[in-house]
């Protein structure tokens, strides 16, 4: 899914990660878990396809 084509989610994800109080007008520490997390469930998958190619050998 490409986020700037799809606006509902490009503007859900800019009104979490917004900030007021940050000069460049983001949340980085809430940004950062949020990359961090989309992180780890792409390991997991990755792991997963992994685990059924491995068992289809």
């Amino acid at each position: 899914m490409n986020i700037k084509s799809n606006k509902k989610v490009f503007e859900a994800i800019a009104k979490e990660i917004h900030s007021d109080t940050s000069p460049v007008g983001i949340d980085a520490k809430k940004t950062h878990v949020l990359i961090l997390e989309k992180l780890i469930q792409l390991d997991q998958r990755l792991e997963r396809i992994e685990a059924k190619l491995n068992n289809q050998k």
